[in-house]
């Protein structure tokens, strides 16, 4: 991935799981860490030739994209120190969750280029999922300068709908928490059946790994593999059959994603 276009500069407020996870993955894909200035009060290393500040730098550089990776009820404290260094030509790409874009554009009044960003872990080994919202006053190369930004770290899809947002932090953003809860309850399945615990963990992550990269490379969608797997009056259909009851699987995995769009909908109206 040499051939990326980078950012001149990057300048990041905060380093933290997400954001960390981020970054490291930039580096891995040659983004050179001279580029980069982490904001970070406590003054703790990043990464090998990133400059770590514990304070706002004086003046921030021409062609900087801005990463907004604190905590989201910092962004006032941030925007005071942080909005008087933002020209008309820098880009603020924010992923602080329940932070809406008008928001930020009231935090960044000067900034034409704002982009709300939801990536998901994965993205740290470039297998995540990133959805991303602007508006109309973000200039077309802003966007297509963030896109190529994000495009390492996995799969980037643009949202029509910024009020969409806590649908794709239920799916997306709090999906692979799912999936590990659901390969743990795979392997302790095998377990209780009688396979020894570590073999049933080890047999578990290996299906689901195998299972999903076979997922993304057929020209069939995963209900239609799963039908093709089952034979019929087969053990994979005989297993089907009791997922598939009433829907069982689907509402199950409804009601957890409700539930979790709902929570991120009271804790945006301070709950």
């Amino acid at each position: 991935m040499t051939d990326i276009k980078w950012p001149d500069h990057l300048f990041l407020v905060g380093c933290g799981n997400m954001a960390g996870q981020m970054l490291a993955r930039w580096l891995d894909c040659g983004l050179d860490p001279a580029r980069v200035i982490v904001l970070r009060p406590s003054g703790k290393p990043v990464a090998e030739g990133v400059r770590v500040v514990s304070d706002y730098p004086a003046a921030l550089p021409a062609g900087t994209t801005v990463l907004l990776g604190m905590k989201p009820y910092q962004i006032a404290d941030v925007a005071a120190s942080l909005a008087p260094l933002c020209g008309e030509e820098t880009r603020i790409v924010s992923i602080l969750a329940g932070t809406p874009l008008n928001d930020l554009r009231g935090h960044f009044p000067a900034a034409r280029a704002l982009v709300r960003a939801m990536p998901n872990l994965p993205v740290g080994i470039g297998q995540g999922v990133t959805a991303l919202y602007t508006d109309a006053a973000t200039p077309d190369e802003a966007r297509a300068a963030i896109t190529a930004l994000i495009a390492p770290l996995g799969l980037a899809e643009w949202m029509a709908d910024e009020g969409q947002f806590n649908e794709v932090t239920a799916l997306s953003g709090c999906g692979p928490a799912f999936l590990f809860r659901f390969i743990d309850a795979l392997a302790r399945a095998g377990e209780a059946l009688g396979l020894p615990a570590d073999q049933a963990a080890r047999m578990a992550l290996a299906t689901v790994e195998g299972s999903a990269s076979m997922a993304a490379r057929a020209s069939d969608g995963p209900g239609a593999l799963a039908d093709r797997v089952a034979s019929p009056g087969g053990m994979t259909r005989e297993g089907l059959n009791v997922l598939d009851a009433d829907d069982r699987l689907l509402r199950l995995l409804t009601d957890t994603l409700t539930a979790a769009r709902d929570r991120g909908e009271a804790m945006a109206r301070g709950g």
